[in-house]
């Protein structure tokens, strides 16, 4: 092979080489100490018991093809929540449904918007289109209203909203998600990305049901995985019509995977389940809150089923060093330097054990730190 040879190969189209590869939470622990992984925002109580038992049944039949429309998960989504499944598509994991949504609604030249410390998937499929990402600061952590509509120009597509953000954990009432639909010009599609949806407990808190029902230019977007099943990549978007049919002629004609479609319809009507999994997390989150505040760590508002807690800017009080310290005990939290916030650490409200060994895990860490 000549060396012209060689270098001919298959090159990427412009831009993607310039993306920043999506980088998970860390999942392991050093040798001989219990792992407590707290990184990944999943339900520490698990999958629904129910859930487990309709994933065992399909193992038998696993030759077989799934329903490429997931029909009866849809049907189960649509009893649980009050849709008609027409205007459902099920999918691997919700990121897949941003992904198809900015295939299909950007262009090379088009313009996207979300804010600062919002999910950083948003940013890789904009690129991946070939469009411009526009980033909008947030006021104390919290989305603005007034700063996205600022940002709308004639090439404006689509603006994202996670509501509740990660990794924050602050969310806009519904009042506040309406203003912003308002302002915006038909053409564009607000996409409303309510992966924690389930865990919120505020009383003007929507997740975009009825918005999505009365307007032709919003989805909402969903997941199985905070509550449950997030090995089982399962997501799902409820939107109008002429969206839902735009998506259908682009996803993969199997993309839910037969183990996912039992185990989502099992989870979902497993009301118990949720249901222990929400009192959980409000009892937790709470005392969390309080411990850590308590330690003089400020933690930043949060309704979903994890916490920002911001380390002092001294040094030897970093997030780094916190989280080498908590990392050695087993305890592995999220670094969110990516998000924007260097000096922060993410952690999932895990089971009561794991809640308290961090809480005093890191009361060790600071007390040392100051007599080092």
């Amino acid at each position: 092979m000549t060396k012209a040879e060689h270098q001919a190969r298959p090159t990427p189209r412009a831009g993607i080489m310039d993306i920043e590869a999506y980088v998970p939470g860390k999942s392991t622990a050093p040798a001989g100490v219990k792992l407590f992984k707290l990184s990944s925002n999943e339900n520490p109580l698990g999958p629904s018991p129910k859930a487990i038992e309709a994933a065992r049944a399909v193992a038998g039949r696993l030759d077989i093809y799934p329903d490429g429309s997931a029909r009866r998960l849809r049907e189960a989504i649509g009893e649980v929540h009050g849709l008609n499944p027409a205007n459902i598509v099920c999918s691997n994991g919700s990121d897949e449904i941003l992904g198809l949504l900015t295939q299909i609604y950007l262009s090379p030249g088009d313009e996207a918007i979300f804010t600062e410390h919002a999910f950083m998937v948003y940013k890789i499929y904009v690129q991946a289109a070939g469009a411009k990402p526009v980033v909008v600061k947030e006021t104390n952590e919290r989305a603005d209203v007034d700063a996205m509509l600022a940002a709308v120009t004639p090439r404006t597509k689509i603006v994202f909203l996670a509501n509740p953000n990660n990794p924050t954990g602050t969310y806009l009432p519904f009042d506040e998600v309406r203003r912003l639909h308002a302002g915006l010009p038909a053409n564009v599609l607000l996409i409303l990305d309510a992966a924690y949806a389930e865990y919120v407990r505020r009383n003007d808190y929507e997740a975009g049901i009825e918005l999505v029902g009365s307007s032709e230019n919003v989805v909402m977007t969903r997941t199985f995985s905070k509550i449950g099943l997030g090995g089982a990549r399962l997501g799902w978007m409820y939107g109008p019509a002429a969206i839902v049919d735009a998506v259908n002629r682009v996803r993969g004609p199997f993309n839910v995977n037969a183990t996912a479609i039992e185990a989502g319809i099992a989870s979902i009507r497993d009301h118990e389940h949720i249901a222990r999994s929400v009192a959980h997390n409000e009892q937790w989150l709470a005392w969390l809150t309080e411990e850590f505040t308590g330690l003089g760590l400020r933690v930043t508002p949060s309704v979903g089923n994890f916490l920002l807690v911001h380390f002092p800017e001294a040094e030897k009080h970093s997030a780094a060093k916190a989280d080498d310290y908590l990392t050695a005990r087993g305890y592995i939290l999220r670094r969110v330097a990516g998000y924007g916030f260097p000096n922060a650490l993410r952690m999932t409200v895990g089971t009561e054990e794991a809640n308290r060994g961090v809480v005093a895990a890191l009361s060790e860490f600071l007390k040392s730190q100051n007599n080092a």
